[in-house]
């Protein structure tokens, strides 16, 4: 780069980011791949000159997409992206695993959910948790996830069934390219797992935070944004007599007053024909509000 920036005129191209083609077979391409299906002929160009140049070999395994549908969708892509990024993944027994991001920590739990099996209750744990160890692994490596991951497993009463995930979940994990290390299964049926972040996982990629709630995934109750407008007008101070104060709320906001107000605010609580109105503002954020004061008319 050094060399280039010597010898070129301002303006200049030094180096360029690699494309998303680029990139996705840097990571995965190998002797395991099968068949590369690539959508678009510029597309296509651009994997099979970048394919003779690293894997001289694995030529004859690039196709092109043929077909009236997106590649996507015949390929059921689509589905398993919308599928990624939602925190709940059934199982084909009628369990679940739930997964959630933290800043500190990736926490994943297994539930049973509607699999009950035909002997006792051990079998039941020991085939979900069997099925939800290659789940799991499965769901790492498509979401990306790195760092610390815990894994709480339905508790299991016999060391043998203890082991036998343990197994399963280590040979899963050893056909992850990413360096990774798997601890031994705690009294309390957590597991421990350790993953090199190479890069930002697929739902940080994706996905942005939500305006909203700030990503929390959580709004306050119409409840507590009333009681907060309500200690906002306390905050005003004494109030002239006949004064108007006009809140603008959310629309499910003032929806819920409108069912709920008689039972919230107290008119006694305000001087004499003073009066506390509320109006729908659509373009506020849930728990946005602003108070205006007006003579009374």
């Amino acid at each position: 780069m050094r060399r280039r920036a010597e010898g070129a005129q301002s303006p200049s191209l030094l180096h360029q980011e690699s494309s998303a083609v680029t990139k996705v077979l840097r990571d995965v391409l190998g002797e395991d791949v099968q068949r590369i299906v690539v959508e678009g002929d510029a597309a296509l160009r651009e994997v099979q000159e970048l394919v003779s140049r690293i894997e001289p070999a694995l030529g004859s395994r690039i196709h092109g997409h043929a077909g009236p549908e997106p590649l996507f969708e015949a390929r059921g892509v689509q589905h398993h992206l919308e599928r990624a990024l939602r925190s709940r993944v059934w199982l084909k027994s009628g369990g679940s695993i739930v997964i959630q991001s933290t800043e500190a920590l990736v926490a994943v739990d297994v539930n049973t959910g509607k699999y009950t099996g035909t002997r006792r209750l051990e079998e039941t744990i020991l085939r979900t948790n069997l099925e939800a160890a290659v789940e799991i692994v499965r769901q790492i490596r498509l979401r990306d996830l790195g760092g610390i991951i815990v894994i709480d497993f339905i508790d299991m009463e016999t060391q043998a069934s203890k082991d036998e995930v343990l197994l399963a979940l280590q040979s899963e994990m050893r056909r992850d390219r990413a360096k990774s290390r798997v601890l031994q299964i705690s009294e309390f049926g957590l597991v421990e797992i350790t993953r090199q972040r190479t890069k930002r996982s697929l739902e940080r990629l994706l996905c942005l935070p939500c305006p909203t709630c700030s990503g929390s995934g959580r709004l306050k109750s119409p409840e507590t944004i009333v009681y907060e407008i309500l200690r906002e007008v306390r905050r005003l101070g004494r109030l002239e007599a006949a004064t108007r104060v006009v809140a603008r709320v959310h629309t499910e906001v003032a929806s819920f007053l409108e069912e709920e107000r008689p039972g919230l605010i107290d008119p006694e609580a305000f001087p004499a024909r003073t009066r506390l109105e509320f109006e729908a503002d659509a373009a506020l954020r849930h728990g946005q509000f602003t108070l205006t004061l007006k003579e009374a008319d």
